[in-house]
């Protein structure tokens, strides 16, 4: 049977100005699509606006033929980011600020309870506006995973680890070291396992009290974005699929990964889409 799992939470379009294209992305429906393509059964829930850049997301998500019946359509803007070629980088140089997202609180009913409690993993970030629900979610006994991104302070971390199954941080900008006491500290917290992604200095797992670590592959990059929301879906399905997690499949998983996030760089957007911006 077909795992099934849904992203939570947070969409947006990239606006690409030098090319004046819009592509689909965030943490959330990145997870979805990405799942999607890995072969999974896969659904997104968010907030989005009634403009344009919503319509092209709901188009998108269609195609990919994930399910969409939860998601919520509210007046004014989708959230979007406005992103810059920087010497090859894709960097991010202002937004809306998640648009209808975080002007609307995203509030969690008994009847999207009764539709989460159906899936195999519940996949949602620090992007989502989502804080409030999760003691909620967790109730429904589905696992789990959360991306802190880089907001890893001791506060977040200690308001939102018991809470999840699953951690994954964003740390290309602190050391190796520094890493791993995060790592450590997100396990010590109430995870089952944590995942580091570092961009090109590659990733790091820390389970049952063990530190793995993977390197990226080498790629001549078209665009980055994207390619850490492609590795830890890729691992978190091969987790969540495997019922022995041997160091060996550790190792085989967390190096599909690499390869899964590589291919990513591959197109410009988080996974291609793109739309001419009007």
């Amino acid at each position: 049977m077909v795992m099934k799992v849904i992203g939570l939470g947070d969409s947006v379009v990239d606006k690409y100005l030098d090319l004046n294209e819009m592509f689909p992305g965030g943490n959330a429906l990145n997870f979805s699509v990405y799942a999607k393509k890995l072969g999974f059964d896969s659904a997104y829930m968010g907030i989005l606006g009634d403009d344009e850049p919503g319509a092209h997301i709901i188009k998108t998500l269609k195609k990919y033929k994930i399910d969409i019946s939860h998601c919520r359509v509210y007046k004014g803007e989708t959230g979007y980011a406005e992103v810059n070629l920087d010497d090859g980088e894709r960097v991010f140089v202002g937004g809306n600020k998640g648009g209808v997202l975080y002007e609307n609180s995203f509030k969690i009913f008994q009847k999207d309870l009764e539709y989460l409690g159906d899936f195999d993993l519940i996949h949602t970030s620090c992007f989502s506006n989502i804080e409030e629900s999760l003691e909620k979610l967790k109730k429904l006994n589905v696992p789990i995973s959360f991306d802190f991104s880089s907001n890893i302070s001791e506060h977040y971390l200690k308001e939102i680890c018991p809470k999840i199954d699953f951690g994954i941080i964003s740390c290309s900008n602190i050391s190796v070291n520094e890493t791993k006491n995060k790592l450590k500290t997100v396990v010590e917290l109430g995870c089952d396992f944590a995942l580091a992604t570092r961009g090109e200095q590659g990733a790091y797992l820390y389970y049952q009290n063990e530190y793995f670590y993977q390197s990226a592959h080498k790629v001549v990059p078209l665009d980055t974005l994207g390619a850490g929301d492609s590795f830890l879906t890729s691992f978190l399905m091969d987790y969540m699929s495997k019922s022995n997690f041997s160091v060996e499949v550790i190792k085989k998983s967390l190096a599909r990964a690499a390869k899964f996030a590589a291919e990513t760089c591959l197109v410009n957007g988080a996974f291609g889409e793109g739309k001419k911006i009007n």
